[in-house]
């Protein structure tokens, strides 16, 4: 193992940091597209539902980004592990409504 410790002074973790923000952001717009055509085709309420699921998580893991990004590089610089389940939860939960909604629309 180098002698740097777990910090690397490239960009690793401001790419992590944009691949967190292209997540949320496609999870949200999925959201909001999906329970618009749900709704413009009188498809299922619950269709609807979940695809605003989806959209408020993936939007709310946009606004977390920022806070997670510092928290990461203080964690980095201080050769800590960082927990990042309570964000990565948050966006499984968004992609499985989405997905549980686009199988209420198809199916329904």
């Amino acid at each position: 193992m180098s002698d740097r410790g777990t910090w690397d002074p490239g960009l690793q973790s401001e790419r992590t940091r944009l691949a967190w923000v292209r997540t949320a952001t496609a999870l949200a717009t999925f959201g909001l597209g999906g329970a618009g055509v749900v709704a413009r085709d009188s498809g299922p309420a619950a269709a609807v539902a979940f695809f605003g699921v989806a959209a408020l998580l993936g939007a709310v893991t946009l606004l977390r980004t920022g806070r997670r990004f510092r928290r990461v590089q203080e964690a980095l610089h201080q050769q800590r592990p960082f927990e990042h389940g309570g964000d990565a939860l948050t966006l499984w939960f968004g992609v499985l409504a989405a997905v549980a909604g686009g199988i209420v629309f198809v199916v329904f």
